[in-house]
């Protein structure tokens, strides 16, 4: 009898707005029983090669991975792409622009802080959070932190990082649609990530005309009851499902890489996906 093998296809590095480095990525991973796992790091691609490197002469494997932001109607819509050309001039071009507005918006968003009166703050130890420019909120919270502003990362996002706080500054801005084109044209597959946490249901058959091929049904700390509803709308759609732990590290105390597994079949699944033959 096969042993059965499990995969997260939703893990970030510190690459993006993790705590973790590549090589814990893998220790954690192969310590929880995982044969698969997806690097979804927001924005960039900087991390895969790192942990594929940190993988080698082990049983994990490790699937190319990236979560896009996007916006719909002033809600952050985030949309995984898997299976990709990493090396798409389209796609690294489209990367290359989000990243430059992350610096920007990081900059403004220290400028807002210091016009409330946290002053103190430099773009430059954000960034060293990071090792990509990839930089986001979780970075600035983390040193809002450090230096004694808030006491907790949360409590950061609450006073001031969160949309309708003082310093608040939107995304990049980007439809689910073109987020969506972007993954299919560079020969990936297009997946909605943790809709039970955006509530964006209404405009899923919007994204599936649009060619979104999958849906992120498995999600940790969601109740059964939530999850078979996804599966549900899977079903209806003719969408692949896929799951994971969205696995930040110290960045999301109530979750860790494993703590939301999926059958192996779901990597089999995407792969047909990609082929045209799911």
């Amino acid at each position: 009898m096969l042993e059965a093998k499990f995969a997260d296809l939703h893990i970030h590095t510190h690459y993006s707005d993790s705590s973790l480095s590549p090589a814990e990525v893998v220790d954690e991973a192969l310590r929880n029983g995982l044969s698969c796992i997806g690097i979804t790091d927001h924005d960039t691609l900087e991390g895969i090669i790192p942990v594929r490197e940190a993988a080698a002469g082990t049983t994990l494997e490790v699937i190319d991975g990236i979560e896009l932001s996007s916006e719909s109607h002033n809600q952050e819509v985030h949309i995984l792409g898997y299976l990709f050309d990493s090396h798409s001039d389209l796609f690294k071009a489209q990367l290359t622009r989000m990243q430059q507005v992350r610096v920007e918006r990081m900059k403004l968003m220290i400028q807002k802080l210091e016009k409330a009166g946290v002053q103190g703050i430099t773009l430059e130890e954000v960034s060293e959070l990071t090792r990509s420019d990839a930089v986001g909120r979780m970075h600035l919270a983390l040193v809002l932190q450090r230096k004694g502003w808030v006491k907790a990362p949360q409590d950061a996002f609450k006073k001031y990082l969160a949309e309708g706080a003082c310093a608040y500054v939107k995304k990049f801005e980007q439809t689910p649609q073109e987020a969506i084109k972007l993954i299919r044209e560079s020969g990936g597959v297009a997946v909605l990530a943790h809709p039970m946490i955006t509530q964006c249901d209404e405009i899923i058959a919007n994204l599936v005309r649009s060619g979104l091929q999958g849906i992120e049904a498995f999600y940790p700390n969601c109740s059964p009851a939530v999850i078979e509803y996804y599966v549900g709308l899977a079903k209806k759609y003719h969408l692949v499902l896929t799951g994971g732990s969205d696995a930040h590290g110290a960045g999301k105390l109530n979750t860790f890489i494993g703590k939301m597994k999926v059958p192996y079949r779901f990597i089999e699944e995407l792969k047909k996906v990609k082929q045209g033959s799911f």
